[in-house]
């Protein structure tokens, strides 16, 4: 199992850039990049808090526990 981080789609659906969101939020535009890309390794409570108020959503917006590909 794994963690898919849906935030690209989310900023899509809401016609929101990943710089726009960083300017809301005041998280760095490369951490926002790396969420929106599914890299990142981490991603800090308190971040996912600006984030999820920023776009008035919940955390299952954001994240979805998935099974590993076959």
């Amino acid at each position: 199992m794994f963690v898919n981080i849906k935030l690209n789609a989310l900023l899509e659906e809401k016609r929101i850039s990943a710089r726009e969101l960083s300017r809301m939020t005041g998280i760095r535009h490369p951490s926002i990049s790396d969420m929106c890309n599914n890299t990142t390794k981490m991603i800090p409570k308190s971040s996912l808090a600006k984030i999820c108020e920023a776009l008035d959503c919940d955390i299952p917006d954001i994240l979805e526990l998935k099974k590993e590909p076959s």
